[in-house]
């Protein structure tokens, strides 16, 4: 058996969860006031760009610091990074945790920025 590619493993994971794009988040959120948006992306990245109206939670330290903000297993939750990768891995770990209503925003940082603002 040979090793995946960290690229396979966030292309199956990608394929196994729901992943909006980011016009379909901005309209989810307008429609979904109580969606927690969470940016998996370490701290230094977040410091230089940040989307509006996102909480930063690292994707190293989700599956600990979740329950901080939900821990309602059908809370709307909506997670982002730089291109999706981690994002994708997180979504996979938060409905391995029981949490039912995950989804991915799958696009760069930018992009999420363009259609929510900065912050």
């Amino acid at each position: 058996m040979s090793l995946k590619t960290l690229q396979e493993i966030v292309a199956a994971t990608k394929a196994s969860v729901h992943c909006l794009t980011p016009q379909a988040a901005r309209e989810l959120m307008a429609d979904n006031s109580d969606a927690l948006v969470i940016d998996v992306r370490e701290p230094g990245e977040v410091s230089e760009k940040r989307p509006s109206g996102t909480i930063n939670i690292p994707r190293g330290v989700l599956e600990m610091k979740i329950t901080e903000h939900t821990t309602d297993p059908d809370q709307r939750i909506l997670l982002h990074c730089a291109t999706g990768g981690r994002a994708a891995l997180a979504a996979a770990a938060l409905e391995n945790m029981g949490f039912r209503n995950v989804s991915i925003i799958d696009c760069s940082c930018d992009d999420l920025i363009a259609q929510l603002g900065a912050a």
